[in-house]
């Protein structure tokens, strides 16, 4: 896996690859291990509450959503729940169910000044497997076996 350091070159450099604007994009299991080992990482999942409910939580995870459900409506609210819960210098990375979501809160966190915003791409349930046309078995946080919960 490597250690911080080596993660963190890792995904910075994987958002210069694809061109994207905030500071790293992440594996599931990198960012695992970020938030297990390094001290200011925080794990915000911006999925909506039906999710959390009904497909599962991570444990330890900050849970603001991004859009509600039903209707997917914007979250007014985001950046400044985020700004009560986060620290704008903590190491910050966004989940959601395959990292679009995430995506756009990771550039909305940086535009508010957010300093090190990565994105969990995958998110926690990865793309559909195309044999099954279902999520959590292809890529993701799930199909990693990485800690999860269902409530």
């Amino acid at each position: 896996m490597g250690n911080i350091t080596e993660i963190l070159k890792t995904a910075h450099e994987r958002a210069i690859q694809l061109g994207l604007p905030y500071e790293g994009a992440l594996l599931p299991a990198e960012a695992y291990h970020l938030l297990s080992e390094a001290p200011s990482a925080v794990l915000v999942d911006v999925r909506a509450h039906a999710e959390w409910e009904l497909i599962g939580t991570i444990p330890g995870s900050a849970q603001i959503e991004w859009q509600s459900y039903p209707g997917w409506h914007a979250n007014p609210f985001f950046i400044t729940n985020l700004k009560q819960q986060i620290d704008s210098e903590s190491l910050v990375m966004f989940i959601c169910r395959s990292g679009g979501r995430s995506h756009k809160a990771a550039i909305a966190a940086m535009e508010a000044g957010f300093t090190n915003c990565y994105n969990v791409i995958q998110g926690f349930e990865g793309d559909k497997d195309p044999a099954t046309n279902r999520r959590s078995s292809v890529n993701g946080w799930k199909a990693a076996g990485l800690p999860w919960q269902q409530s």
